[in-house]
This record gives structure tokens, sequence and C-alpha cells, in this order.
């Protein structure tokens, strides 16, 4: 009989800070997505057949993150996007860090792509808000250290 380690996820403990100011107030679902803006490789096959390929030192990201209607951070968010809209200075460091796992993502410059999508309906909707990011300073999954 194998003794097995019981994991436990908890999404109370994934903690993200734009701006060194926690977000809180997660939709119901996935409320953060992390996706790579390019492709690790590229591969190029000649005529007859060689293949070589090209290193992306792309190390940029879209992250999203999905809040409630009524979380408060809506409003921190809002108020990043007018100031980087009217002063171009909306660019923060942006973290995500999973303290019941082994995940962290820290980019030293992040900032609010593009206004959240906005409906009202008979209950609590959501805010989608995506963030471009520059390059990582810091990424851990699943134990795999990478300084950026």
């Amino acid at each position: 009989m194998s003794v097995g380690f019981v994991k436990t996820y908890d999404p109370k403990k994934v903690i993200v800070t734009f701006g060194g100011v926690p977000l809180t107030g997660w939709a119901d679902g996935t409320f953060i997505g992390v996706r790579g803006s390019a492709e690790r490789f590229t591969k190029k096959t000649g005529a007859d057949g060689e293949v070589a390929r090209a290193r992306s030192n792309d190390d940029t990201h879209e992250v999203t993150v999905t809040l409630m209607q009524s979380s408060p951070s809506n409003t921190y968010l809002s108020t990043v996007m007018n100031i980087d809209r009217l002063t171009n200075m909306g660019i923060r460091p942006l973290s995500i860090t999973d303290l019941s796992g082994s995940s962290l993502f820290f980019w030293p410059e992040a900032w609010i792509k593009k206004d959240p999508d906005v409906d009202y309906a008979k209950e609590v909707g959501d805010r989608a808000w995506a963030f471009d990011t520059g390059q990582i300073g810091a990424q851990n999954i699943n134990g795999d250290f990478i300084p950026g």
C-alpha cells in the first residue's frame, strides 16, 4: 500500500497585486488567465527537409483577471487606467502568487490593455481586466524557477 500526498488548492490563497495593491472580489469560475505572447520557438523547414528553429526572446504575456462587478478593485483599476490615459503613467508591477502551490509570476512592468466590457443585468456580473506585460521578471511553475 503506497502512501500518497494529498494536495489542496485554495483559491483564497491566490494573490494578485498590481502596483503593490492586492486585487480582491474574484468572479466565480476562471478568475485569472496567463497567456504567453509568443511561441517559444519558430520552425523553418528547407526544401531538402533540413529543419532549423529560432528562439523567441519575447517573454511578455497577456494576463486577464476577472472580478465581480461589486469588487472594490474595479475602482482601483479604473483609476489606474484613467491615470494612464491622461498621463501615460499607468505602468505598474504585476504579480500572481499561489500560496497553496508553487506558482509565481512577476512582471516589473504591466499595464491595463483596454477598458473592460461592462454589462448590467438582474444579477451581479463580472468585469474582465486585460493586462499586457513587459518581459517577465520571475516565474516559478511546479517548482521550476526561471529568472527573467
